[in-house]
């Protein structure tokens, strides 16, 4: 699973100009199974993002973001493995086998 910290490198007017096409990006990036959740960061600096796709999958959704194209936002990708969940977030666990 990753984590995906955004933070913005631009002024608060740039990044709003660009806001509408990056809220775009994340919708199809959710219709297409790439995230399983995402927010602003607090204060709003930045975003999160959740995901559980493959890195090849999740650099290639991440390379097509408005944000990162423009250069609004630099992005840390932290990958993890989830072994404990509360209940009803099952669906998080990591069920493949590292070695």
């Amino acid at each position: 699973m990753f984590v995906v910290s955004l933070t913005y490198k631009v002024p608060e007017d740039i990044v709003d100009y660009h806001r509408p096409a990056h809220m775009a990006w994340v919708k199809q990036a959710f219709d297409d199974g790439v995230f399983l959740a995402s927010g602003r960061l607090v204060p709003a600096v930045g975003g999160v993002l959740l995901s559980k796709a493959n890195r090849t999958t999740l650099d290639a959704a991440l390379a097509k973001d408005p944000f990162y194209s423009n250069g609004v936002a630099e992005f840390e990708v932290i990958e993890f493995t989830a072994t404990t969940v509360a209940e009803g977030y099952e669906n998080l666990l990591d069920t493949q086998q590292h070695p």
